[in-house]
């Protein structure tokens, strides 16, 4: 028996999770006013929490799940966030040249991410209550996009987002703010972020909804980042899964092969449980991103519900 393969979109996941939102709140600022309670780190756990609030209640009205804010994501977001700020730059990628699966997937995370990211240069106020607001201010620009042009909101709206965290960092009157937003369908075992070329890496777990199915993990190859220059993190840039992959395939049952005459690569059970072994195919150093592809039985659409980074130099 052949079993049937349905095409999947490689970049209907990231559609949404591209662009760079800047805006320069003054360019000329009269005499600075001397301002008391400037924002800091103790004003964080509110900030987040205003932030989630109002992503909640746009999502409600969108008819899309509640988000839960994730520790993981708010580290990582804010690292970026202070990362851009301090280097006075708006981008997906870091001063590191890490993009933002790979800043994730090497901090530990093993979730499908989105980011937006956000600026405001010459804010009036550097207070919390000013800071709160300007961060409301670009969230709502954010979720205001119309179409075509509206890669954050559909973002912010994703209906397969789970959790998000959000980055704030601030320096002087400059403002950055990083949303992640993550897809949390599949429980990753602990493996190493760093392995040695042309390794076979074993990845196991399970899937979290026994609605569930695996149905694809992609092994994906990009050379080692290098640091940006200033020009190309000041420059909008997008950001999407690497087009060098190799597909990996759920066995299949006795006597039956795919079109093309193969058997499949790793073996899932009814129980969710996944055993996936992961060939670093290339002799060169890089990033490999491992991609777990999931689908609802019998008809859902596949999407990306997982990924995990190993570095190999």
């Amino acid at each position: 028996m052949r079993l049937a393969e349905t095409p999947i979109a490689r970049r209907s996941f990231l559609q949404s999770a591209v662009p760079c939102l800047a805006l320069a709140v003054g360019s000329v600022r009269q005499a600075q006013i001397i301002e008391r309670g400037k924002f800091g780190d103790d004003d964080l756990p509110l900030a987040r929490a205003q932030l989630l609030d109002l992503v909640n209640s746009e999502r409600s009205l969108a008819g899309a799940t509640r988000l839960e804010l994730d520790d993981l994501a708010c580290k990582v977001a804010n690292q970026h966030a202070l990362d851009m700020v301090k280097g006075n730059f708006l981008s997906h990628w870091g001063s590191d040249g890490l993009n933002p699966y790979q800043r994730y997937s090497l901090a530990g995370g093993n979730d499908a991410i989105q980011e937006n990211v956000s600026e405001a240069n010459n804010i009036p106020s550097v207070t919390p209550k000013g800071v709160n607001a300007e961060l409301r201010d670009r969230h709502t620009t954010m979720h205001g996009e119309t179409p075509p042009n509206d890669g954050h909101r559909r973002t912010i709206l994703a209906p397969q987002n789970t959790h998000v965290g959000f980055g704030i960092a601030l320096d002087g009157h400059n403002l950055r703010l990083t949303e992640l937003y993550l897809a949390r369908y599949l429980e990753v075992n602990p493996v190493a972020r760093q392995a040695a070329r042309k390794a076979t890496v074993v990845l196991t777990g399970r899937l979290l909804n026994p609605k569930h199915s695996l149905y694809e993990v992609d092994v994906c190859y990009e050379p080692l980042p290098t640091p940006p220059d200033a020009a190309s993190l000041r420059a909008a840039r997008s950001y999407s899964w690497p087009d060098e992959h190799r597909a990996l395939r759920p066995k299949a049952p006795n006597g039956s092969i795919y079109p093309d005459g193969s058997t499949g690569d790793f073996d899932w059970g009814k129980d969710g449980k996944f055993r996936v072994p992961a060939k670093l195919y290339k002799g060169a150093p890089g990033i490999y991103t491992i991609l777990f592809w999931i689908k609802t039985m019998p008809t859902g659409t596949a999407f990306i519900a997982a990924q995990v980074c190993i570095r190999c130099e």
